[in-house]
This record gives structure tokens, sequence and C-alpha cells, in this order.
């Protein structure tokens, strides 16, 4: 008896441990970023930095927004793209898929999130490039190809796999009573599906493409192989922009003094981002438990 306690002590003492190594990560990871940019945006002025449209390091010019309005435009189009497929194959994959068929289909998915995202530049660079290019060419709207259309659809293929693995997770949870009280009440198929079994699951789906969100966002490799890395506003779907993450990437290798301490406060900019769309999601989430 006394050793079973000592075990349920010891687990309970390991757990906790596994918690603070957790919480601890974020926190420094948290001074870091913030130790090293905010002085970078008090230096610069927050006004200059968040609103400013020129990058030019070596004139002292730190101004983000066109990486800002960039990561924006290509991340939003990532979801417009992304997120309806994603979901309604998890609806296939769940309510629909026959037995023989799932099993490879959710390997396939299952690779497709263990693929690098080098490779998915790769693939981006040979097929999409090529395949934007042309098309601008042939509607006369110009482009080498390099553009917020690109990364985006790239970047739609890349956050497939989370929003797929997510989402079929939540419709799965959802109990078996909730479709079969639709059928018996006269809902088809499809009706017992989208209005009661997928608002079921709402929360799960949110979670998924708030995954997604994150992945999109915070996608660097890929994003610079497609995007043009032009930091300048955007001007057209078929334009090169160049994001926050690309930005740190492509200029942390020889930046110094100031011009290293403005891309961690990019990193800041960033990180601040995310925090928001999770903390928005959150009382979103609580919300609806209220309501």
């Amino acid at each position: 008896m006394k050793l079973n306690k000592f075990k349920e002590y010891f687990m309970q003492g390991v757990f906790f441990l596994a918690a603070c190594v957790s919480i601890l990560a974020v926190a420094i990871i948290c001074y870091f970023l913030f130790e090293g940019g905010l002085p970078a945006i008090l230096k610069i002025g927050p006004l200059k930095f968040l609103g400013g449209q020129v990058w030019r390091p070596n004139n002292d010019m730190y101004g983000i927004f066109p990486m800002i309005v960039g990561s924006l435009y290509v991340t939003a189009g990532a979801l417009l793209f992304g997120v309806p497929i994603g979901i309604l194959t998890s609806v296939f994959m769940a309510m629909y898929c026959p037995k023989v068929l799932y099993r490879p289909l959710k390997t396939a998915i299952e690779l497709l999130a263990g693929i690098p995202s080098v490779v998915y530049g790769f693939f981006g660079l040979v097929v999409l490039v090529p395949a934007i290019r042309s098309i601008g060419r042939t509607l006369g709207l110009g482009g080498n190809g390099n553009s917020i259309l690109t990364a985006s659809l790239l970047l739609g293929m890349m956050i497939l796999p989370t929003i797929i693995g997510v989402t079929e997770s939540a419709i799965r949870a959802v109990p078996s009573y909730y479709y079969e009280g639709a059928l018996a009440l006269g809902a088809t198929h499809e009706r017992a599906i989208f209005r009661t079994v997928l608002p079921a699951a709402k929360s799960g789906v949110v979670a998924g493409v708030v995954l997604g969100v994150g992945r999109a966002i915070g996608e660097t490799m890929a994003v610079i192989m497609v995007a043009g890395n032009q930091p300048r506003l955007p001007n057209g779907l078929l334009r090169g922009i160049r994001t926050l993450t690309a930005n740190i990437v492509l200029e942390m290798g020889y930046a110094t003094d100031l011009h290293r301490e403005a891309l961690i406060a990019t990193g800041v900019v960033l990180f601040v981002f995310i925090l928001l769309i999770n903390v928005s999601v959150s009382l979103l989430n609580r919300r609806d438990k209220n309501a």
C-alpha cells in the first residue's frame, strides 16, 4: 500500500516538474524576446517601427509595416485555401470514407505533415512558381511567379495536415446520438453532419484552424523560396512580398547592433500576434461555453 502511494506521489512530482519545465521554457523565451527587442522599439520609435514603410538598415530606417501586411496577406490566403479543404476532408474521413480507402488516405495526410519545409519550398519553386508566372503572363498581369498567391497556395497545402488531424478528431469525439437524433427528426445525412455534428465539434475545428494559423504565420523556409522577399507594401496578388519571419532569417546572419535588435523586435511583434490570436480564440470558446 505504501509502495503504491509512493509511486503515485512520485509520478505526481514528475508531472508537476514537466509542467514547470514547459512554463519555464515559455518564460525564458518571453524574457529573451522582450529584453532584446523592446529597447530597439523604443530607440527607433514605436510608430516608426510598426508603421514605417521603409526597411533600409544601412540608412537606419527600420519600418516593418510592409512585412506585417505581407504576413497577414499570406496567412489569410493560406487559410482561404486550406481551411475549407481541410474541414471538408475531415468530414469525408470521419463520416463518408470507406474503410478500404481510409488507411491509405490517413497515411498520405500523415506523410504531408512529415515533409520538411524546404521540400515544400522546392515544390513551390519548381511547380507553383512557373505555373503562377504562366497564368500571370497569359492574363496580362505580369509577375515572375514569386508572389503572395504562390506563397498562399503553398502554405495552404502545408497547414492541411494540422487542420485535418485536429478537426477529424473533434468530429469523432461528438457523441453518436447527436447524429442519430438529427436523423430521427427527419434530417438528411448531409444536414445532420453540417447542422448538428460539425457545430458540436466547433471548439475542435477552431483549435485546428488556430494551429494552422500558427503554422502559416510562423513558416519561414518555404515562404523565402517562393514569396519574392521584397520589403515593400504588396500591390497585387502576383507581386512579391516579405514576411516577418523571412525578414528575420534573411538578415540575422550578418546583423549587428541596432539592426540585430530590430530583427529581435520583429520577433516580438510576431510573438504578440500569435499570442493575441490564441487569447482571442480562448475568450471566444469561453463565451460559447457560458452562453
